[in-house]
């Protein structure tokens, strides 16, 4: 059986009309999924009907042995009884309180200061925990956003695009924090991205929502990456994933919106670096990579 049934349906309003948005997917404690689509797809209200916020015509949320929502028996938790984090876009912090009363905003437990000043010091903001959010930078209040979200040590992690608004440097460093995050709780996580680069860095396991049905599932490498390179093949893209083995180098790139796997002497190898611009081109009918400098 599995950890987490999803299974419900409800109708929205997009650009063309109405569609139906329809999700039965099955998953396991620990995955980090990913949702992705175009605009209006249905991502973000399958992270609100999770989490409790919106309704749906009829459904059944199971998450382990308990159930959050049953509509033919009439049962739907309601947010402050599921065992859900959530992170938007916008931070939504409180403006009037400092980092230390935000992040522990939640708490009914004085015992548990100790994990909060624990978070607090895994996520690099003790230093911070005076300052108001008004003197804080766009990466240092998703820091605070994202600790307020695990305070409660939830089940699920919920991420609505919470990087979207910071620059590329800042969003890499997020991402790495997130995924140790991830890994150190043992949290199951569910993100919303536009990012292929995101995504691929972050989810083991992406959903494709087009007009509110899921339909593609599965790796990242069965959805994003590109199977035929031509020999006459010339693109321009951003190297987001380096894998070494032992005797040989593997290089994703996004290019466009598809993902190449370039295979690289790990020795020469260790002149490309996450982030970087480059070109693929080919030689001897093998695709190859070169440097290119940022406008």
């Amino acid at each position: 059986m599995s950890d987490i049934h999803l299974r419900f349906s409800k109708t929205l309003l997009g650009s063309e009309g109405t569609f139906k948005l329809e999700v039965d997917k099955q998953l396991q404690f620990g995955e980090f999924v990913a949702l992705f689509g175009k605009s209006g797809a249905g991502k973000t209200t399958i992270l609100r009907i999770l989490s409790g916020l919106e309704s749906v015509e009829n459904g059944y949320i199971r998450v382990g042995e308990s159930v959050w929502l049953d509509s033919q028996n009439g049962i739907c938790l309601p947010p402050q009884k599921r065992c859900i984090g959530f992170v938007f876009q916008h931070h939504a912090l409180f403006p009037h309180l400092n980092v230390y009363d935000n992040i522990c905003f939640a708490l009914k437990d004085k015992k548990d200061r100790i994990f909060a000043d624990e978070l607090i010091a895994r996520m690099d903001l003790t230093p911070l925990k005076k300052s108001k959010i008004s003197q804080l930078s766009g990466g240092q209040s998703q820091r605070v956003a994202l600790a307020r979200s695990l305070i409660s040590r939830p089940q699920i992690l919920l991420l609505d695009e919470p990087f979207s608004a910071l620059d590329n440097a800042m969003r890499r460093i997020l991402q790495d924090t997130l995924k140790a995050l991830h890994k150190h709780f043992g949290l199951t996580t569910i993100l919303v991205s536009h990012s292929m680069s995101e995504i691929f860095a972050l989810a083991s396991r992406t959903f494709v929502l087009q007009n509110g049905h899921i339909t593609r599932d599965g790796s990242n490498d069965s959805i994003f990456t590109h199977k035929l390179l031509s020999a006459k093949l010339k693109l321009k893209g951003e190297i987001i994933h380096i894998h070494k083995e032992a005797l040989v180098c593997v290089i994703s790139v996004l290019c466009n919106d598809e993902i190449y796997k370039i295979i690289y002497d790990p020795i020469e190898c260790a002149q490309f670096h996450i982030g970087e611009q480059v070109i693929i081109a080919d030689k001897a009918f093998s695709p190859i990579l070169y440097k290119c400098d940022i406008e």
